[in-house]
């Protein structure tokens, strides 16, 4: 990395640092703490998109079925939670169903290291195991997206028809504790809320890291042409099955952090209208520029949020309208359409400055020493 290079990792460390704190500081005495809650999960989400923006933007792989990964994610975390609230016994849900013991993957969720570390290892072995299983027959494009929809709606099916498993439609619901507190009071929601912010710092410092250099240049590479890159010595299944395990693992996390603040978890996250949703906000945003999937998030959502609660009755015809003008309008997304204003502006300028070689001084400056060279 050259002087030029470490100043720009610095100014943008820098920033992202000043906006990490301007969020855990001055919000929470901006917004009340329903507003704060909002903004939590809705940062939550972010999370979720840089994912996808890892893999759709960077490495062409449009995935229409991370809502299987996000919702593992909260599960792990949720059944912990029911676990000590339960104080040994059986959840209450499964008592409802006429449960007499506890199913024996539940076990080892009686332990927060365990579930911790599943909320990152379960969504990544899946999403490594389907994308090894996909990627080495070759399958991609819209091949690729029919299998993870079509996988999304084998769990939801899968998971809405579990009530002694997992409370079937319902989902998991009513939390009490996590490690002896209250999830419910404002400081711990507040804990939630700042934990939520410094993961969606180390996912967009991580997806940064992997997107730069050789290893960026690679995956945009399979992105471009699959078959340059394999004709010219690499593999690349073993990049996109990584790059795939990578996002998974993202969006598992966002689904614990999403489920401590929203209180639930249920198959309604598995369902396909959500996973498009997800690609909707890179989509917005902006996808292949990282901040664009953390924008587009933040606004799709606060503006459903701000639509529903002012049109209740038409604020899905307000939703549409959204996402079509942008998708049309604005194709790049809208980080793609500033850096194309940027660049455009650019060029104004200089054109503005030097509409022509005539008028550059440093042209005419060395035309004066060439007629007084000759002239001698």
């Amino acid at each position: 990395m050259g002087v030029r290079g470490r100043r720009t990792f610095w100014i943008e460390a820098g920033i992202v640092l000043a906006i990490a704190l301007f969020l855990i500081i001055v919000m929470p005495t901006v917004l009340s703490n329903f507003r704060l809650n909002l903004l939590g999960r809705f940062l939550s989400l972010a999370i979720v998109a840089l994912g996808i923006d890892l893999i759709w933007g960077y490495t062409g792989l449009l995935s229409l079925g991370h809502g299987i990964f996000f919702a593992l994610g909260g599960y792990a975390i949720a059944m912990h939670i029911k676990l000590e609230d339960a104080d040994g016994g059986l959840p209450d849900f499964m008592s409802l169903y006429g449960g007499t013991e506890l199913p024996w993957f539940w076990e080892p969720f009686y332990s927060f290291p365990f579930a911790s570390f599943a909320v990152v290892t379960i969504p990544a072995l899946l999403a490594g195991i389907l994308g090894y299983l996909v990627f080495r027959n070759r399958i991609k494009g819209v091949y690729f997206s029919i299998l993870t929809q079509a996988a999304t709606i084998v769990f939801f099916n899968f998971f809405n028809g579990q009530q002694k498993l997992f409370n079937g439609t319902n989902g998991l619901t009513n939390f009490q504790t996590l490690l002896g507190t209250s999830v419910n009071t404002q400081s711990t929601q507040f804990i939630f809320y700042s934990l939520t912010i410094v993961l969606l710092v180390g996912a967009y410092a991580l997806c940064r890291w992997l997107t730069n250099g050789r290893f960026g240049r690679l995956l945009m590479a399979i992105r471009d042409d699959e078959s340059r890159v394999r004709f010219s010595g690499y593999n690349p299944t073993e990049f996109k099955v990584l790059v795939f395990a990578v996002s998974g693992a993202l969006a598992g996390i966002a689904g614990a952090m999403y489920t401590l603040q929203s209180g639930s978890v249920s198959p309604r996250l598995m369902d396909v209208a959500f996973s498009i949703e997800m690609v909707i906000w890179v989509a917005i945003g902006g996808r292949g520029t990282l901040v664009g999937a953390i924008l587009g998030a933040l606004l799709v959502n606060y503006a459903r949020s701000f639509l529903s609660e002012q049109f209740p009755e038409i604020w899905l015809f307000f939703q549409g309208a959204l996402f079509l003008i942008v998708v049309t309008v604005l194709p790049d997304g809208i980080i793609g359409w500033l850096k194309t204003q940027g660049i455009q502006n650019l060029r104004r300028r200089k054109a503005f400055t030097y509409p022509s070689l005539e008028e550059d001084p440093e042209v005419q400056q060395e035309r004066q020493e060439i007629e007084a060279t000759s002239n001698e």
